[in-house]
């Protein structure tokens, strides 16, 4: 089956768009535009780091509740944007835990973190840990892990199958990362504004009842996953037990709020009635 939703990327204004939908046994539903093509990621490069951070959780390298980042915080606030660090530089803006300040600071002092405690360059470390074991051979994450990685809707695929079924982590800690971290936090949600709460799980966003948002108006609230400032999004919806990678070449903007939402729910519905 090829879902016919996904052409609907065709219309929107950006130069080069691909997407894929992957069912929660791994099967990919369908695929369109050019899947091998290397795209920039911008923030979606969060889940992948966050994955490889989990991974170093789980063979006892870290612990999600040691100190990291500044006084107070944890592995676990950083990962789920309550360490207090502001968003691009390393500045404390509130105690660890008390609101939801999306940084990648955070995810940089993670890195560093991970980097540290496993002897390992923090790019090289996710390469063994993710993104070889994955196959993910057109994908990078040289650079910042909070912003710069690059790769493929091909190789994306590859990762939501992995969180829908995993291999390489523990079910339990796949469940804990999309489980809310610090309950009622409330934040700003990049590009949408305050939510209250600003419901994030470890590495990946909740959606729950978030209003204005990227994912669409039929996406279960359980739904989790994250956008990119380059035009990219990844989400995984336990309901639809579905995940979609969608990536394009245009800076996320007024366009991206219209469109992506009539996107989702368009996939949604075909899901639906496949």
């Amino acid at each position: 089956m090829s879902l016919q939703s996904l052409a609907l990327i065709e219309n929107w204004p950006v130069p080069t768009a691909a997407t894929a939908v992957v069912r929660a046994d791994g099967t990919v539903s369908g695929t369109h535009g050019p899947v091998g093509h290397r795209f920039p990621l911008a923030s979606v490069t969060k889940p992948l780091a966050a994955y490889a951070v989990l991974v170093a959780y789980e063979e006892g390298a870290i612990e999600l509740d040691e100190p990291a980042g500044p006084p107070g915080a944890t592995v676990r606030h950083l990962l789920a944007h309550t360490s207090g660090l502001a968003f691009d530089e390393h500045r404390v803006m509130s105690a660890p835990g008390e609101r939801r300040l999306y940084s990648n600071t955070g995810f940089e002092v993670l890195g560093d973190h991970v980097a540290k405690a496993t002897d390992i360059p923090f790019a090289e470390y996710a390469r063994q840990a993710v993104l070889e074991p994955l196959g993910m051979t057109s994908t990078s994450l040289d650079g910042s892990p909070a912003k710069d990685g690059v790769s493929t809707v091909a190789d994306l695929a590859r990762f939501v199958a992995e969180v829908q079924a995993p291999r390489l982590l523990d079910a339990r800690t796949v469940a804990e990362a999309m489980t809310v971290q610090y309950p009622g936090t409330k934040g700003v949600l990049p590009g949408y504004g305050h939510q209250n709460p600003n419901d994030w799980g470890l590495g990946f966003e909740i959606r729950n009842a978030k209003s204005p948002h990227w994912t669409g108006s039929s996406s279960s609230p359980r739904t989790f996953g994250h956008f990119g400032q380059a035009g990219t999004f990844l989400w995984i919806d336990p309901a639809a037990e579905a995940a979609c990678v969608t990536l394009t070449d245009r800076a996320f903007g007024p366009w991206a709020i219209e469109a992506w939402p009539v996107f989702t729910d368009a996939v949604l519905k075909e899901l639906r009635t496949a």
